[in-house]
C-alpha cells in the first residue's frame, strides 16, 4: 500500500491532529492538559494551523491513501531547540494566559527530563502517527524511510527518536527499520512511562 507524502497544510488540521496526537497522548495530555483553557488537542490544533514551531503545519509532512491523510510527522534538527523552545513557550502563553501558562510551562520542562531534546546535527523523527484503521500496513515504515530520505538530502548523517517503554509493537518497528536503543530514562511523572532513546545512522 503506497502513499503519496506531501507537506503539511493548514486545512489538514482535523486529520492531522489525531495522528500527531496519537504519537504520545500521554505525554501531550500530561503537559497540556489539565488546565480549564482546553484539551491538548485543542492547544495542538490552534498551534498547528499557526504554522509555527515544532507544532505548526509547515514542520510537518503528511501521507495520503486515495486523497485522505492517513500519516503524519516531522522531524527535527537539534540546531534549532532554541528556537523551537521560544517559539512553543509563546504559543503556550498566549492560548492558556498568564495565569495557567506557568502550569503548563512546568509540565513541559519536566518532561524533557525524560524525553530530551536532540543533539544538534541529529535529524530527529517525532510526532509520528498512522490512522488507527490501517496499522499493520506497512505504512509506519514508508513515513519513515520518506522521513530519513529528507536527513539524507540535507546532509544529516545521524537520525533518532524516542519511544515510551509502553509502546512496544512502534518499538519493534523502530528496531526493525535499524534503530538501536542508546538509553532508557525512567520516569516519576504521574502517567507517563519510562521513555527509551534510539538512534541510527542515515
Amino acid at each position: 500500500m503506497s502513499l503519496q507524502f506531501r507537506p503539511a497544510r493548514a486545512e489538514d488540521v482535523d486529520a492531522a491532529i489525531a495522528l500527531i496526537y496519537s504519537s504520545g497522548p500521554a505525554a501531550f495530555d500530561y503537559v497540556f492538559a489539565g488546565t480549564p483553557k482546553g484539551s491538548a488537542q485543542d492547544f495542538l490544533r490552534k498551534a498547528f494551523v499557526s504554522g509555527s514551531g515544532q507544532f505548526g503545519y509547515r514542520q510537518h509532512w503528511v501521507g495520503e491513501q486515495e486523497g485522505q491523510v492517513v500519516a503524519a510527522g516531522t522531524a527535527l534538527s537539534g540546531e534549532v531547540n532554541l528556537r523551537n523552545m521560544a517559539v512553543a513557550a509563546a504559543q503556550i502563553i498566549a492560548f492558556y494566559g498568564p495565569r495557567h501558562c506557568w502550569q503548563v510551562l512546568w509540565r513541559g520542562l519536566q518532561l524533557e527530563r525524560i524525553v530530551l531534546p536532540p543533539p544538534k546535527r541529529t535529524f530527529y523523527l517525532a510526532h509520528l502517527g498512522v490512522s488507527s484503521a490501517l496499522t499493520g500496513q506497512g505504512i509506519g515504515s514508508q513515513l519513515i524511510d520518506f522521513l530519513l530520505q529528507q536527513g539524507r538530502a540535507t546532509g544529516f548523517q545521524t537520525t533518532a527518536l524516542d519511544v515510551s517503554a509502553g509502546n512496544p509493537h512502534a518499538q519493534r518497528l523502530y528496531e526493525r527499520l535499524g534503530f538501536v536503543v542508546q538509553v532508557e530514562r525512567a520516569s516519576h511523572l504521574p502517567g507517563i512511562a519510562a521513555h527509551r532513546y534510539l538512534q541510527r545512522p542515515l
